[in-house]
């Protein structure tokens, strides 16, 4: 099984639209994670569109809209691995002792806000991932995003990859 992990999007504000590379990448995955700052309902409505399975939870920048149809926390099962999804885990410094504590009952979780992708694992074996961000890379050298392999019960590849500069 193939997922795609984003967040971060922030659409309209940081990009007219999504990388063409990103959604690419959306076609050929089998769920799309995404960690919440959508910031747009079209964002959510081309995704639902587009993606064989979408996972999505709202952010900080989501307003009642998007908030009234994407859930804080969202959790799902996916080739015999518990993921789960929410947007903020606070600051790096302790991520992984506080989200062994709060999400101790998963395998996996995805989370967004920084902006800056991360890849670790906490205490008991809790492995978290930050895509980073497709449309506004911060501080980052670039636009990110994720793929994740996932069968029977385990995760293989981990790739971030990195988008190209924007054309302005």
């Amino acid at each position: 099984m193939r997922l795609l992990l984003t967040s971060d999007t922030h659409l309209p504000s940081r990009a007219r639209r999504l990388p063409e590379e990103l959604l690419a990448a959306v076609d050929r995955a089998d769920v799309v994670l995404h960690a919440g700052d959508w910031t747009d309902e079209a964002v959510l409505d081309l995704l639902e569109g587009r993606a064989r399975r979408l996972i999505g939870v709202y952010g900080n920048n989501d307003g009642p809209a998007l908030r009234r149809r994407l859930p804080e926390v969202a959790r799902a099962e996916l080739a015999g691995l518990r993921f789960g999804v929410v947007h903020e885990t606070g600051a790096a410094a302790g991520r992984e002792q506080r989200c062994a504590r709060r999400f101790g009952d998963l395998d996996v979780l995805v989370f967004g806000h920084s902006h800056i992708p991360w890849d670790s694992t906490a205490p008991g074996g809790l492995r978290l991932l930050n895509p980073g961000s497709p449309t506004d890379r911060r501080r980052q050298p670039h636009c990110t995003y994720m793929t994740v392999d996932v069968a029977n019960g385990a995760l293989g590849e981990v790739a971030l990859h990195r988008l190209p500069p924007r054309s302005t």
